[in-house]
């Protein structure tokens, strides 16, 4: 189990990239296996950073900084992948309720944005909340067995 956690970082980087770009595939451009994916990358993060031989506060600041990279990261994707049909909210011949996207607004344009903010700002959010619940979970029961 040591070996699992001494990877080196850049291992790490590379699967936990190769994931969530899986993640976003697997969910066809809507991220919420993405936050799913964040429940075991916070356990991940808990537990090597309990490894190391900083103090406690140390430590959960450093298992925030990698919650917020690994969200920064799926914002980064998100915007790649949603932040060019930005544009057509101000194409006045865009058909928004033929784009294929649920019109939970009344007007359709409203929807399309609406839309937009969930995709690009609200799931990269809610990643980083269950990463560091995950985290910070893992860190409480730990300190709970001794």
């Amino acid at each position: 189990m040591k070996k699992f956690f001494g990877l080196r970082w850049w291992i790490v980087l590379l699967i936990y990239i190769f994931l969530d770009v899986i993640a976003v595939g697997a969910g066809m451009g809507v991220p919420i296996l993405c936050i799913v994916l964040g429940f075991p990358v916070g356990w991940y993060i808990a537990r090597r950073s309990l490894l190391s031989e900083y103090r406690i506060g140390d430590q959960m600041r450093r298992i925030f900084q990698v919650a917020l990279a690994t969200s920064l990261f799926t914002f980064a994707v998100m915007a790649i992948l949603w932040g060019r049909t930005v544009s057509l909210l101000f194409d006045p011949a865009s058909d928004f309720a033929n784009f294929g996207i649920p019109m939970i607004l009344y007007d359709p344009k409203a929807s399309f944005a609406g839309w937009l903010i969930l995709m690009i700002f609200v799931f990269p959010f809610l990643q980083l909340l269950t990463t560091t619940f995950a985290a910070y979970l893992t860190v409480a029961i730990k300190a709970n067995r001794g």
